[in-house]
């Protein structure tokens, strides 16, 4: 991974530049961190493993925790764009299988930070509580609203909101996280675009018929 430029010793990057060095360095982290856990992971190796000295690593993250609260945040974030796109207005079966689709796809394409939030939530959710609880509840009950809204039109079998939130974490999250032990029992060295398009294809059948929906034509 090519070096990020160097912090200006006038201050703080700003703008494209400072987006860019950022955007690196929480790439590096993400791999350290997926690793070696927070406790086990350390400024200067993430600074070794951008090509950054780690006086100038500090310009951009002060301590080890703000990188990987950054890191957390970039994960959600991206997980929460799928869920938000989601309205009241949307077929459930349309909505609900895209969103399967991109979670799959997000397990194959980013599994490492998949892990990163698996260890973090395994560990007790120390720096999600300490920092998102607030923020993350309103997000989640707003989230939740949409599937009883649903539920409420008769658009969808009356089931929980929330435990339907968590089947499709679990289940999509899985095939980053335990990707390991898909491939013991089924005898394959690695998972392929494939596997993981076979796996969306079967968790909208199962999720979508146990919601009372009938699965969309895949796109």
């Amino acid at each position: 991974m090519p070096a990020p430029a160097p912090a200006p010793s006038t201050g703080k990057p700003a703008g494209r530049i400072r987006q860019k060095n950022e955007k690196a360095i929480i790439a590096a982290a993400e791999i350290e961190f997926a690793r070696h856990g927070y406790k086990g992971t350390s400024m200067n190796s993430i600074a070794q493993a951008v090509g950054l000295p780690k006086a100038n690593l500090h310009y951009y993250f002060s301590s080890k925790q703000g990188l990987y609260l950054a890191v957390l945040k970039n994960i959600l974030g991206q997980w929460e764009s799928a869920l938000d796109s989601m309205t009241v207005d949307d077929d459930p079966a349309e909505a609900l299988a895209r969103y399967i689709r991109a979670k799959i796809e997000f397990s194959r394409s980013q599994p490492l930070a998949s892990r990163i939030f698996a260890m973090e939530v395994i560990s007790g959710g120390q720096q999600l509580s300490a920092h998102y609880n607030h923020d993350q509840r309103d997000w989640f009950r707003q989230r939740t609203a949409v599937f009883q809204a649903w539920i409420d039109a008769g658009r969808m079998d009356p089931i929980d909101p929330a435990h339907l939130i968590f089947q499709l974490w679990g289940a999509t999250q899985h095939y980053a996280d335990f990707a390991s032990q898909i491939c013991l029992f089924t005898g394959k060295s690695s998972l392929k675009k494939p596997d993981f398009e076979a796996a969306a294809d079967n968790l909208v059948h199962m999720v979508l018929k146990g919601c009372g929906l009938t699965p969309p034509a895949r796109a």
